[in-house]
């Protein structure tokens, strides 16, 4: 009992351990800094087709250059923190949809007669296929994953785990190309000219072997979590709201068709204003831009820019509208404490975010992920692998930068130059090398709080968090092992037998020269 007593105490509430590990880094980084680490990053010449060099070098925090960066880049970073800003505003929208009424009647409704698996299965393939979304997805499907299986009288903890492993293990995947894959392309078109002038990437030519993927890893999450995850979860009381049955009233009928109405014609709305060139429409697009996906999701896009607004005046008019109908919203105070109602009890959360934000920012400004892998990309060249050893080693390769450096576009940079035609004079195209590297970036997305929207995660998971001490940060961690190395193994194994036999991997694409 006391030996229980005493773990309990010393159990790190996740910003704690977040303090630990700036503390860490900070030494780390010293120590690096005086060994003289440093590694060489290639770069490609866009017009003559030239290798140039830079030097990477660990930048030390502990000097005072670094501790100036801390005390004037802290508060800036936090305030400019995209997580902090994306899920303030969307709670508001969650919150209106929550607090009236909608959600409990709406997902009440949806999951009553459906099995527990095939709402875990849905809940994941969304997730999922939710890469096209940006890092937005992150915002909105976990905390609504939590609300799906707690109107399902199941235990939330559940649906937010099952959610950011289809969220993480599927980031790389998708049907379509993402404004990501949109600037990977880039580089990897660059990369492949170095031996191949002429090179096109064609925007479809993923999507076999993306199929394939999505559908694997979506049935894997869903065995995971029905047949390992909720066994290792503590039981979870449901509140005593929502234990009783819903029944569904005229008003409550009422309420759904007035959000109903009011959701289709925003939708259309919008719908119609991403259409481009439409009389009247398109506006929400950016014309420079020569890809669809880029005049969408691209910086200077007024629907990227505005997206969080969008989705969250959705969630408001889906919300207000039900509140209407079903005379939950009477006046205009009954308005305004829906939309902050999600906001209530968020004091913990910010601060989680506060120091999150803090600690990706002296990461980055560490540098030791940038020189982990130009070393890493160092080693593929000297090892001269052909085949699929080759595609393994980038495959963990990929894996293991991630850890450090989750952005997509930062490793990829660094990488493609060099590996691209690496793979190509073994054989391997350019459009199968970047499958293998954002394959192999799945396997390791959900297993690092250097990702920003991992911090998302820990706050939800704090929220439905019922037991009097708090789940730590490496507990969280622990939860998405099981679906890092299953989902990780199922696609490596994609990869192999893709290339063994040959198949095309889109239309236009192939895995072998």
């Amino acid at each position: 009992m006391k030996a229980s007593k005493l773990k309990d105490k010393m159990t790190l509430h996740p910003i704690m351990t977040l303090i630990i590990l700036i503390g860490i880094t900070m030494v780390i980084s010293c120590i690096l800094s005086l060994m003289g680490i440093q590694a060489i990053q290639y770069k490609i010449n866009p017009n003559s087709l030239e290798y140039s060099t830079d030097l990477l070098k660990v930048e030390n925090v502990l000097s005072f250059s670094g501790l100036k960066y801390i005390f004037s880049s802290t508060v800036a970073n936090f305030v400019a923190f995209t997580p902090l800003s994306s899920l303030i505003i969307l709670l508001i929208g969650i919150g209106v949809m929550e607090k009236s009424g909608f959600l409990k009647t709406a997902l009440s409704l949806l999951t009553k007669k459906m099995k527990k698996n095939t709402v875990t299965f849905l809940i994941v393939f969304i997730s999922v296929i939710g890469s096209f979304m940006g890092d937005l997805s992150y915002v909105i499907f976990i905390p609504l994953s939590a609300l799906v299986f707690l109107y399902g009288k199941r235990n939330p903890l559940i649906g937010i785990i099952a959610s950011f492993a289809g969220l993480t293990c599927g980031s790389g995947l998708s049907f379509l190309i993402t404004s990501i894959d949109s600037s990977l392309i880039s580089t990897t078109i660059l990369g492949a000219k170095i031996l191949d002038p002429s090179f096109r990437f064609a925007t479809i030519s993923l999507i076999f072997i993306m199929f394939v993927a999505i559908i694997t890893v979506s049935i894997a999450i869903t065995a995971i979590t029905e047949h390992y995850t909720v066994s290792k979860l503590d039981k979870y009381e449901i509140p005593e709201t929502e234990i009783e049955e819903l029944k569904t009233t005229r008003k409550e009928t009422k309420g759904l068709l007035f959000s109903g109405i009011a959701g289709v014609i925003y939708v259309l709305f919008f719908l119609y204003q991403i259409i481009p060139n439409a009389p009247l429409g398109g506006n929400l697009l950016d014309y420079s831009q020569d890809f669809y996906i880029d005049k969408l999701f691209s910086y200077n896009s007024f629907f990227s820019n505005g997206f969080v607004f969008v989705v969250t005046m959705f969630f408001v008019i889906l919300g207000f509208f039900y509140g209407i109908g079903a005379k939950t919203i009477k006046n205009n105070k009954d308005f305004v404490d829906t939309l902050g109602h999600s906001l209530d009890g968020t004091g913990k959360t910010l601060v989680l975010i506060f120091f999150a934000s803090a600690f990706i920012s002296i990461f980055r400004y560490s540098n030791i992920g940038n020189v982990l892998v130009a070393n890493l990309t160092t080693l593929i060249i000297n090892l001269k692998f052909t085949g699929i050893p080759l595609i393994t080693i980038l495959f963990f390769t990929s894996a293991l930068s991630t850890l450090l450096v989750p952005s997509s576009i930062s490793k990829w940079t660094i990488m493609a130059p060099v590996i691209v035609p690496t793979l190509m004079t073994s054989g391997i195209t350019p459009e199968f090398a970047q499958v293998i590297f954002r394959f192999g970036e799945c396997m390791t997305m959900g297993l690092t709080p250097l990702m920003a929207y991992f911090v998302i995660y820990l706050a939800m998971i704090d929220k439905y968090n019922t037991s009097e001490k708090p789940i730590p940060l490496f507990k969280s961690l622990k939860y998405q092992i099981p679906y890092s190395i299953i989902c990780g193994g199922i696609l490596l194994l994609i990869l192999i037998v893709w290339y063994i036999i040959g198949l095309p991997i889109g239309i236009n694409g192939s895995s072998i020269l």
